[in-house]
């Protein structure tokens, strides 16, 4: 029921944003700079972002870095020269894109931060509650494997948010750890948030314990890939529990053949339509405090942002359903080489 009333929110939200933007938004062009395109989620947040721009009549305009913090500076100076009157930034390294926000800034341009920390006070900042899913993740994990030996495969060095969701994971488990119940036998960032780097760090971490891994708590669904991929090929996926997040399509049926044990659902459908709403709503010269649904935040370095936190649900074996009646994934994909009654959603 909070689920439905969350949704039935966002909606009567979205519609009041996009009619009293309407009138002005025929003359904003949003640029959006994306960090990259190799995880399938973003896709699924551009669709959001260019459809709500298109009910508003705003045009959509768009670069990919390509995963270089270099290249997404150009690339955002590119969307300035193309016309953008307000931008959305996935930022690939939090600090390094410092300067092109700057730049944006001092052409009166709004910037919305988007789902990645950009600690400047004039960025706007959008996201899922990153601790929460950190949370999630450590108590799915801990509810099938209560004690024993822990691995943690964290995301990029160069994203806050990896910080956030280690922090989570830890408020759930340091207890545990510190009385002995747990272990932390190895933690590793991961370069990129790239899989193959993931695999590398769940294999080191492998051999330096002999194999003797209980539980993964891997950061995002291309991370929890990479971790099994590493324990398949030690004979052990499936029987240690590995959490990710993103309710990648992948991740799903990985959750229904019993190899990844939680996803965190982050709807980005309704993420991507929030931040064209609000970079509608900064372009038509409303102030971000003013923003429908804004609070502060103090980020880690101190600094007081304007923000908007979106609410993260757990997805395992047992709700499956629920993501799939969400219009999210299909059964057939959920279910692909799963055996009939396994799983709840599956039957």
């Amino acid at each position: 029921m909070k689920t439905l009333k969350f949704a039935l929110a966002g909606a009567m939200f979205s519609m009041a944003a996009l009619s009293s933007a309407a009138a002005l938004a025929q003359d904003v062009t949003v640029g959006v700079s994306w960090s990259n395109f190799q995880e399938e989620r973003w896709k699924t947040d551009e669709a959001a972002i260019k459809a709500a721009l298109e009910a508003a009549g705003a045009k959509y305009i768009s670069a990919d870095a390509q995963s270089s913090a270099a290249k997404q500076l150009t690339d955002v100076e590119s969307l300035i020269s193309q016309g953008a009157t307000a931008l959305i930034i996935l930022a690939q390294d939090s600090a390094a894109i410092g300067p092109a926000v700057q730049t944006a800034v001092n052409n009166g341009i709004p910037v919305v931060g988007y789902d990645r920390l950009i600690e400047n006070k004039d960025a706007f900042y959008i996201t899922f509650d990153n601790k929460e899913v950190g949370r999630i993740q450590a108590r799915e994990v801990q509810k099938v494997q209560p004690e024993g030996n822990y691995a943690f495969i964290k995301g990029s060095s160069s994203d806050p948010n990896a910080d956030f969701l280690f922090s989570g994971q830890m408020e759930v488990l340091k207890e545990a750890i510190d009385s002995g119940k747990f272990k932390n036998v190895g933690e590793a960032y991961t370069d990129g948030w790239l899989p193959a780097n993931a695999q590398q760090n769940m294999e080191q971490i492998l051999t330096a314990n002999n194999n003797n891994v209980d539980a993964v708590v891997a950061s995002n669904d291309g991370t929890a890939g990479g971790a099994i991929a590493a324990l398949e090929a030690q004979g052990l996926a499936g029987t240690v529990p590995v959490s990710g997040q993103d309710a990648d399509q992948a991740a799903l049926n990985r959750i229904a053949r019993g190899t990844q044990t939680v996803s965190v659902w982050k709807d980005s459908r309704e993420l991507g339509k929030r931040a064209a709403e609000i970079a509608l709503e900064l372009a038509s010269g409303k102030a971000m405090g003013d923003v429908t649904g804004a609070e502060e935040f103090e980020s880690p370095n101190g600094m007081m942002l304007e923000s908007i936190f979106l609410t993260p649900v757990a997805i395992t074996k047992d709700n499956l359903q629920t993501i799939i009646d969400a219009g999210w994934v299909s059964k057939e994909t959920v279910c692909q080489g799963v055996e009939p009654g396994s799983v709840p959603a599956c039957s």
